[in-house]
């Protein structure tokens, strides 16, 4: 199973990014998840997306500013990232997991190279 993500860059407070995480490899009964990992933090859930009825799941600081999607046909998932903030800041990681507690690292198993997001004045 390989993981890419793509989309990251610098952008304005208010503005937006979308970020995109292209899967490939044998997949069954999985979630997919975006974590954020700011500089001396720990790796936080941003959102996650369950591939056997599609739920969806975020965390309440980007409920109603972020949005994940997926595209089966292309085996990619999107973030749509809006009204980004300075301490939305971090390097963005799209991962692939099979557990219930979808806000918990330990709880996946393959994780792509990280896309930097950058939010300045």
């Amino acid at each position: 199973v390989h993981v890419v993500e793509s989309g990251g860059g610098l952008v304005q407070p208010g503005g937006s990014l979308r970020l995109s995480c292209a899967v490939s490899g044998r997949l069954e009964n999985h979630v997919i998840g975006w974590f954020l990992h700011a500089p001396g933090k720990e790796r936080e859930a941003v959102t996650c997306i369950y591939d056997r009825d599609g739920s969806t799941y975020y965390a309440e600081a980007v409920k109603g500013r972020f949005t994940i999607s997926r595209d089966n046909a292309k085996n990619t998932v999107y973030l749509q990232m809006n009204s980004l903030k300075p301490g939305d800041t971090a390097d963005y990681y799209c991962a692939i997991g099979r557990g219930s507690r979808w806000n918990r690292p330990q709880e996946y198993s393959y994780w792509g190279q990280g896309t930097q997001v950058t939010v300045y004045p």
